[in-house]
């Protein structure tokens, strides 16, 4: 790897370090969620829906102990976690699971945090949060104001952090340079007691 980034030993890649379809979490939330994972060595780390795998991806290039569990049931997506994952040189530590979350989560082995993305629903949520030993963490992105009211009233359940974060990335307008939203994101981020 001859990329400018390839020796970065803090979270928050370039987009471009992914193949991907589109489905990505983009470097700027990506690098909040990891910091709300709070990965320590040798943890273990559930990245559901993982679309790309940059979740469980960046998890493992932070200690060469972690690991992660992808699951993603595109098989499309499946192929780019297994191209990603070995370009970005953990493919040793991401296991990749090609299933639906939910039929999943009762086979995997328990985590010690768990990144959710994407459309929540929650039963999932639920059985996310009571896998989890004391001090584990949980974190989840919504994009969708039926997936906000979920995490509301997680918030409203299990205490944590409950926020919404607005990213704008500057791009030429004409002879100018003028910022552009991306989509806002709400994020849902606790530690079970």
């Amino acid at each position: 790897m001859d990329e400018p980034w390839a020796g970065q030993l803090s979270a928050g890649l370039p987009d471009e370090a992914f193949v991907t379809d589109g489905l990505l979490t983009k470097r700027v939330l990506r690098a909040y969620a990891l910091a709300m994972l709070a990965p320590a060595a040798g943890q273990r780390l559930w990245d559901l829906g993982a679309g790309t795998g940059s979740i469980g991806i960046e998890w493992c290039r932070l200690h060469p102990r972690n690991t992660a569990i992808a699951v993603e049931r595109n098989p499309e997506r499946v192929a780019r976690i297994g191209l990603n994952a070995t370009s970005l040189a953990v493919a040793a530590q991401l296991e990749v699971v090609v299933d639906d979350i939910a039929t999943a989560i009762p086979a995997l082995p328990r985590p010690d945090a768990v990144f959710l993305g994407g459309g929540v629903h929650a039963g999932v949520l639920d059985r996310c949060w009571h896998v989890l030993a004391p001090g584990g963490r949980l974190v989840v992105h919504s994009v969708t104001a039926d997936s906000d009211a979920v995490l509301l009233d997680a918030y409203r359940r299990w205490g944590g952090e409950l926020n919404r974060i607005a990213v704008e990335t500057a791009e030429p307008i004409g002879r100018f340079t003028g910022f552009r939203p991306l989509r806002t994101v709400t994020t849902w981020a606790a530690t079970r007691p």
